[in-house]
């Protein structure tokens, strides 16, 4: 290949980048374009870190016999993929800092060094490469400053030096690449952890201006954890987060299996939305995740009482208003929420839920608007809230 079509390549990585072509997609491209010119790629890898709370690293694999795939690494990996990891060409080149490795396979080859260099040897191999391109620390990518690569051929005498040149010279053009996906996919993913699935969308979209709110009808849900204070003055610091989190973690599922949208936690409570479809079948949808949630915490309770841990229960309010949706706060430090009376009112009765003795309590504008699911709801006589001027009727799940 000419140093003009290493260019071109390299125009082909950036352009296909910008248009947004899968990783796997580009990754095979690639690859048929240099088996095309000679340089005869059997499999090809890249990985990277990821900025994520579920996942440590992602890569992409292309092997001419498969075609493109790509793998997350969960941050809690099993021993057996840690132990895969720590034999890999890629572990020993960051951990001994070095940019480039290469391994010619036949008589030469130290059997056992690395596994996987053994596996494509015994699949016809006969040459492997491998780089680290790096980039400027910027806080993304932590350990792996930059790229990983590896570049496997079968070709009878493996590679060429200009073989190898011509692979290295493109590297920088794919790494940019392979980070600006991972920047846009780091940024999606740190927007839906912190803000939600919803209310990540609207930011993204653009919806970043202070005072940039949509009106929106939507059921209200204010939960929050029972006896949760008392607990939390005898399990010290780490045992209040675990019991915070595991909590925590079967409410936001309940939620969001039926619809819901976590927008903030308030301590030990959540704040969360159903926006309406019509409100009937949202009143629906949250009625089914209450249900659920009941379910889940019953459960996760009967697991950590038989394990000897605290356990508490939620007392929980649903409501119906309108509100508005968007940027509150200063310039430099928004919150992307809910305002309105109705985010008041479903807290204050969500505090009538201990004594009335009940986990449930609806308004009677919830029960309005449920339609069909009103008939999932029982009375509990009127009562008046805080800065509410006449009392209302309040419901809870009929348990029969």
């Amino acid at each position: 290949m000419t140093e003009g079509e290493n260019m071109g390549l390299g125009a082909w990585i950036a352009r296909s980048a910008l248009d947004g072509v899968a990783e796997t997609d580009l990754l095979a491209g690639l690859c048929e374009r240099l088996n095309a010119a000679g340089v005869r790629i059997m499999r090809a890898a890249i990985a990277g870190n990821l900025l994520d709370p579920i996942y440590d690293s992602r890569g992409l694999r292309w092997a001419r016999d498969v075609g493109g795939i790509e793998e997350t690494f969960a941050r809690e990996a099993d021993p057996t993929v840690n132990e895969e990891w720590a034999r890999s060409p890629f572990f020993s080149m960051i951990e001994r800092g070095d940019d480039f490795l290469r391994r010619r396979m036949g008589d030469a080859l130290v059997r056992g060094e690395f596994p996987v260099v053994d596996e494509l040897a015994a699949r016809g191999a006969t040459d492997y490469v491998a780089f680290l391109t790096r980039a400027g620390p910027d806080g993304w990518q932590r350990a792996i400053e930059g790229m990983v690569s590896s570049w496997t051929t079968d070709a009878p005498d493996g590679f060429t030096d200009a073989q190898i040149d011509l692979v290295a010279a493109m590297l920088p053009t794919l790494a940019l690449a392979f980070t600006l996906r991972t920047t846009r996919q780091t940024a999606r993913t740190l927007m839906t952890t912190y803000l939600g699935s919803d209310a990540a969308e609207r930011v993204l979209a653009g919806n970043i201006v202070r005072g940039q709110a949509v009106p929106l009808r939507a059921v209200v849900w204010f939960s929050d954890l029972a006896g949760f204070t008392r607990i939390s003055e005898t399990v010290g610091p780490a045992g209040v987060l675990a019991l915070l989190n595991a909590y925590a973690e079967v409410q936001v599922d309940a939620i969001e299996a039926h619809g819901g949208h976590v927008l903030k936690f308030i301590g030990d409570g959540i704040l969360a939305i159903f926006p309406e479809e019509g409100a009937a079948p949202a009143c629906a949808r949250a009625l089914d995740a209450a249900i659920d949630c009941r379910a889940r915490m019953a459960g996760l309770s009967a697991q950590r009482k038989a394990a000897g841990l605290p356990v508490v229960d939620a007392h929980l309010a649903l409501h119906v208003g309108d509100l508005l949706y968007g940027n509150v706060g200063s310039p430099r430090r928004l919150d992307f929420t809910v305002l309105g009376p109705a985010v008041n009112e479903a807290a204050r009765i969500e505090a009538l839920c201990g004594s009335l003795d009940q986990a449930v309590v609806v308004s009677w504008a919830f029960a309005e608007a449920a339609g069909e699911a009103r008939s999932r709801l029982v009375s509990l006589g009127r009562y008046a809230l805080k800065g509410v001027s006449r009392p209302q009727e309040m419901f809870t799940l009929d348990v029969e």
